[in-house]
């Protein structure tokens, strides 16, 4: 597909990456050369520097014949009104970032109004995957499928969990659990384990399970499976505000805690059940007084890596809290996975994500059938559902009889709502769901799970 992204900061460039990876042709639009510059040195893209609103950027950069506009740019306006004029001048879906709060209400209203495909605000997804975590705070990273039907959740092989030196066989077996482990990461290596591969202490093992298995096998092995009952946020900006709202929703005890007054009276107003605390929150004797010693969940949402960062190692030496991490630098998520911070959130990952979801599921309607995808394991591996819509080399036959690709493995089944691990002897269906987890990138259909030279011939 031709896809324009309007706007190259973070958000745009992350978008602009994952896309030339997918093989979609690419053009990038924004008001500043340098960065238009060093897009176009880094990835296989087209760019046009100009203003995205401006009919004639747009023709240049070839609206006319583009399938997707996105518009990233830092103010929510002029979003709007690019994906307004892409729609006026040609038949492109478009997908515009609203962060401001102030349309939270109105977007279905704008959405309708404008005719715009998709609305993101990239903090309330951001607010929405911390939650999830909140509700099972045992896992790092939590993803549903198949309409909440199927998780995919990330932990941290601790010592007490006794898993060391457990093959992934062996695992499953100790524990009878109907669980898949999909992807395990130990230090700068990735892998897609088959049942021989052996675990070790520390490393983090993404499961694929139904809720209740998974909260089964985390029983099993001595894991609190149930949500936090109190949570302690620094920072309250609009991320803080929306997190708070939906732990609230939840029933969780809140407390935020934000150096601006005039922002505290605000949230005191919006938030009359939250408990607002005006000071300092890099303040080790306030976080004391306040609590954070039996807080269960310890959110840090300012707007400074080093703040953010910093506050979580405190956290995790004086209390036993969840801890959840906002990062929004990029440039050294290697160096920041190394630290035990607990669940990390990139702001930019998640909202290039939700929109890469986007584009698959219209890619589903252009040959593709891929109904969700996540990128999983440090982003170098994804989980995708596909639908199967029709009969095909995959159908039919034994999971061990397919010839798949390396580094690929077929999680789970979905048919007619019941889930199901697969096993070797099992086969996919017509009408079935299926969830592939892969280092492979760029799969937009079932049958390119299997190598090509052994495709029979139709």
């Amino acid at each position: 597909m031709k896809i324009i992204v309007v706007g190259c900061g973070k958000v745009g460039r992350t978008l602009a990456e994952q896309l030339c990876r997918e093989d979609h042709e690419v053009v990038v639009i924004d008001t500043n050369p340098e960065r238009i510059q060093s897009v176009s040195d880094d990835l296989d893209v087209m760019g046009v520097n100009g203003n995205g609103s401006s009919i004639g950027v747009l023709s240049e950069a070839g609206i006319e014949d583009t399938d997707i506009l996105i518009s990233v740019t830092g103010s929510d306006e002029l979003n709007l009104l690019c994906c307004l004029i892409a729609k006026k001048v040609s038949q492109c879906q478009t997908i515009a970032r609203v962060r401001n709060p102030v349309y939270h209400k109105e977007l279905h209203f704008i959405k309708k109004s404008l005719g715009i495909s998709m609305i993101i605000n990239p903090e309330l997804t951001s607010a929405m995957e911390i939650s999830r975590i909140l509700r099972f705070p045992s896992a790092i990273k939590l993803d549903t499928f198949s309409k909440g039907r199927v998780e995919l959740l990330k932990f941290k092989a601790m010592p007490e969990f006794h898993l060391d030196g457990l093959s992934v066989m062996e695992m499953v077996e100790k524990f009878k659990s109907d669980i898949l482990v999909c992807g395990v990461e130990r230090g700068e290596e990735v892998f897609i384990p088959s049942g021989s591969f052996v675990l070790k202490d520390n490393d983090l093992v993404s499961i694929i399970a139904s809720p209740e298995n998974s909260a089964m096998f985390f029983r099993k092995i001595g894991v609190h499976t149930h949500q936090v009952r109190s949570a302690m946020i620094v920072g309250g900006g609009t991320l803080g505000y929306y997190l708070a709202g939906l732990l609230l929703k939840m029933h969780i005890k809140v407390s935020i805690i934000d150096a601006n007054k005039s922002r505290c009276e605000e949230l005191s107003e919006l938030l009359p059940e939250a408990t607002i605390i005006c000071g300092d929150g890099t303040d080790k004797k306030l976080l004391m007084e306040e609590g954070l010693e039996g807080a269960e969940a310890f959110v840090t949402l300012t707007n400074m890596d080093e703040e953010n960062i910093l506050l979580g190692l405190f956290a995790k030496r004086i209390s036993k809290a969840k801890l959840v991490t906002k990062v929004n630098r990029l440039a050294f998520d290697e160096i920041i996975g190394g630290l035990d911070l607990g669940s990390v959130i990139y702001p930019k990952y998640v909202t290039a994500n939700y929109i890469l979801r986007y584009v698959r599921a219209m890619g589903n309607s252009l040959g593709s059938n891929v109904e969700t995808l996540y990128q999983i394991l440090d982003n170098r591996a994804e989980a995708l559902e596909f639908a199967v819509k029709e009969p095909s080399d995959v159908t039919g036959t034994t999971l061990s009889d397919l010839q798949l690709k390396d580094n690929l493995l077929i999680a789970c089944i979905n048919r007619g709502g019941a889930v199901h691990i697969p096993r070797g002897q099992d086969t996919i269906q017509v009408g079935d769901t299926v969830i592939v987890v892969t280092t492979v990138k760029g799969l937009k259909d079932l049958k390119d799970i299997l190598k090509k030279c052994d495709r029979r011939l139709p």
